[in-house]
């Protein structure tokens, strides 16, 4: 069983679409502590009626439901449709470009001309760097209300090509996951993989592809990260980020990433605040080094805790050589205490040829 680290909208929605057996709180409202307060996790007797959520010891109340506020009823869910209801195919569209490109105009082109309403086609000009992208979790949110409503019509989520999904392959396994979990259609129009792919059909072949792509990359980011822990302690020196790279200076140079700025035009802003280069700006290769970390430990930390767990182990059994100090003797230097009995004790001992000399006529 696994606990979750943080409150998921999608869970939210997932949960409040059942009654609570236990504080009877209505589809569409948080749970309700004893003291009439917003619970701060919702009751097991309520999430385990989601499958996919049985499992697990605890659900968290998302912030945005105000857990610990006064509880009040929320929005009432909508009534599913009949089963008679004819199935149609919902589309939701999603268009995203970087925000030094001009190419958002010909996804939306291309969207409107799939016959996608403009009113169900999401875009927003974002950097691949920004993980937060607003306008992309309001289309999934769309997707899912409708799938929940509608469950008996197919909804798909359409993007012009795959690469406005995700930057990497832990985004796109996420996403596989998440489409999976709400029985919602992925589309592509363009690229390399065109076509529709269903999670609980033959489109399943792409989501486990997505899975083993993710699964290489962890593996090869624990792998690079091991062995650069162990180059570094082989010269004496602690991995991680460069030393001149500080938390405050990465959340600048993340934050002006987001609005666009190259790493060159950030660089000469940063100032070193300690050590011998106190004062000055960190070169630019130290910047890249440091944000090359930072992602690597965001998209797969299970990745990068593991290499720093098998490096301790291997740390204890001793495995790696450890650079140790020598003495550099000069001509003329004299003779520690040590050396001197070493070197009397050797003179002491008879060669192992002397007997064989002498005995030889």
């Amino acid at each position: 069983m696994t606990v979750p680290q943080e409150a998921s909208a999608s869970d939210a929605d997932d949960v409040e679409r059942h009654p609570c057996p236990r504080c009877r709180a209505e589809p569409g409202s948080p749970c309700r502590s004893r003291s009439g307060a917003v619970a701060g996790t919702y009751h097991t007797g309520r999430f385990t009626k989601v499958p996919r959520l049985a499992k697990l010891l605890r659900v968290p109340t998302p912030a945005d439901r105000g857990p610990g506020q006064p509880w009040r009823p929320g929005t009432p869910v909508p009534l599913a449709l009949a089963p008679d209801t004819p199935t149609a195919d919902i589309r939701i569209g999603y268009a995203r470009c970087s925000t030094l490109t001009q190419e958002l105009q010909s996804q939306l082109d291309a969207l409107t001309k799939h016959g996608i309403p403009r009113d169900k086609v999401f875009s927003e000009k974002i950097s691949t760097r920004v993980r937060v992208r607003p306008q992309f979790e309001a289309a999934l949110a769309l997707a899912r209300q409708i799938k929940a409503h509608a469950p008996h019509c197919r909804v798909i989520f359409t993007v012009y090509e795959m690469k406005r999904l995700g930057r990497d392959a832990a985004e796109l396994t996420a996403l596989a996951d998440h489409l999976t979990a709400h029985g919602l259609v992925l589309e592509m129009l363009a690229g390399p993989l065109p076509g529709m792919y269903d999670p609980s059909g033959p489109g399943r072949l792409l989501f486990a592809f997505f899975a083993a792509m993710a699964e290489t990359e962890r593996e090869n980011i624990r792998e690079s990260t091991l062995e650069g822990l162990d180059a570094a302690a082989r010269k004496g020196k602690h991995g991680g980020r460069p030393p001149v790279i500080t938390e405050d200076m990465l959340h600048t140079v993340l934050r002006r990433r987001a609005n666009g700025e190259s790493v060159e035009q950030i660089q000469p802003d940063l100032i070193i605040p300690t050590g011998k280069r106190k004062g000055l700006a960190p070169s630019v290769a130290s910047v890249y080094r440091a944000l090359a970390e930072h992602e690597k430990q965001e998209a797969y930390p299970e990745a990068v805790a593991q290499a720093h767990a098998d490096f301790a182990d291997l740390q204890d059994v001793d495995d790696i050589p450890r650079p140790r100090r020598v003495r550099i003797r000069r001509p003329g230097d004299p003779l520690t205490a040590e050396e001197v009995d070493l070197r009397q004790r050797l003179q002491s001992q008879a060669h192992p040829n002397s007997e064989t000399a002498t005995q030889e006529p």
